[in-house]
């Protein structure tokens, strides 16, 4: 049996199930087709056959770093497979399965912390909530320079990650601003390196933070990587399992953890006045050495989101109560904190947000924890290229 492909067939019978499960597959168009004309799948039968693959992998003689990966997935496919059947699986066992990683609340005075950092970096009067909303206002992008802005700071940073990662050279990012959808941006890889980043219009998108937007989708993040893994693993090595990208799978917790550390991977220290200086070649203004401040006093409520759904999907707390406290910790507006719920509350995104808040955790970490000597951006590079899953992550950092 080769357990490489039928992983393939199995993750692209889950798009039947719930469209948008297989967020990319660049494999054999006649593999996809054969999986079309099948019969409509049952969930149950899904999760079997994981089961069925999974007994089947030791004796795969796949080498280990291929086995486990494949193991990782499979794990999480099984559990996906089991909720789209019915069956109950509480919250944090879910999170576990998918992503590898058992979740915690974070600490409450974390969050006072933050707030305190911030009121520190935008003093004046009235509460900190207002001053902050202030200051988000004026960092807003115009709506119609938005496109302009984005496209302004994908060169730069696609120059960055061409010299100091290497990129092919026929790779392309199409960018389009979208509405009404449950995320702020969101990568669709095309294969052959080829990308259409979509960019949602519904909510205003700041300044400071665009950089780190464009970074995470584009440069260094999920279309770099999809281009060096399809380039390295699937094209060099022939791994199959590397055509396909599904949701709800460790392989997620490792891309968003990446992407997250975009800036950081390419611009580092400095990149507040980095933007500043793009920004007003285009004629808009950020205080960048206040924007990067601001940024890294915010990251403390990084774990605000993952409580929420905490909250929301493992104690049962009414969606006013989580939309209280988003807004109380995250110094949002209503709409905004309802933005956060619809994404929280989605049944297919619904523990996503802990691919996000975990895997910067864990990749930030793993990525200061690098032998001395070794610079940053080889260890991020094995990001871009290996199949590394979180477990393995981390047992590199307790080694």
């Amino acid at each position: 049996m080769d357990i490489a492909a039928e992983y393939v067939r199995l993750g692209l019978r889950f798009d039947r199930i719930e469209e948008g499960f297989v967020d990319a597959y660049t494999g054999d168009p006649a593999v996809r087709a054969a999986v079309l004309d099948e019969s409509s799948p049952e969930p149950a039968e899904l999760a079997r056959r994981a089961r069925e693959l999974l007994a089947e992998l030791p004796s795969a003689g796949l080498a280990p770093d291929r086995a486990a990966y494949l193991q990782a997935q499979l794990t999480g496919l099984e559990c996906s497979a089991r909720k789209f059947a019915g069956q109950d699986v509480g919250f944090v066992e879910e999170v576990a399965a998918y992503f590898q990683v058992d979740i915690t609340a974070g600490a409450e005075s974390d969050y006072v912390a933050a707030h305190d950092a911030l009121d520190a970096l935008l003093p004046g009067p009235g509460a900190l909530a207002e001053r902050y909303a202030v200051h988000r206002r004026l960092d807003e992008c115009p709506p119609d320079r938005l496109e302009t802005v984005v496209h302004e700071l994908s060169g730069a940073l696609r120059e960055r990650v061409r010299q100091d990662y290497g990129l092919p050279e026929v790779e392309t990012v199409q960018y389009d601003v979208v509405t009404d959808k449950p995320w702020s941006g969101f990568n669709y890889y095309l294969g052959d390196y080829r990308s259409q980043v979509a960019i949602n219009a519904d909510l205003p998108h700041r300044l400071s933070q665009l950089p780190h937007l464009v970074a995470h989708e584009s440069y260094p993040g999920h279309h770099t990587e999809h281009c060096r893994k399809e380039r390295g693993l699937v094209e060099r090595d022939h791994q199959v399992e590397h055509t396909i990208f599904l949701v709800n799978t460790p392989e997620c917790l490792m891309a968003e953890g990446l992407a997250d550390l975009g800036v950081t991977a390419t611009i580092g220290r400095g990149w507040g006045p980095w933007a500043q200086e793009i920004l007003a070649d285009l004629g808009l203004r950020i205080d960048g050495e206040l924007a990067e401040a601001v940024a890294g006093a915010s990251a403390g409520l990084d774990r605000v989101r993952q409580d929420a759904a905490l909250m929301l999907h493992d104690r049962h707390a009414t969606e006013d109560d989580v939309v209280a406290f988003l807004r109380q910790w995250l110094l949002v507006p209503e709409d905004r904190a309802r933005q956060m719920l619809r994404f929280l509350a989605h049944p297919l995104w619904r523990a996503y947000t802990s691919t996000y808040v975990e895997g910067y955790r864990l990749l930030s970490a793993w990525l200061a924890a690098r032998p001395a000597g070794t610079p940053l951006a080889d260890r991020f590079l094995r990001l871009l290229d290996e199949p590394l899953t979180p477990a393995a992550v981390r047992a590199e950092l307790a080694a």
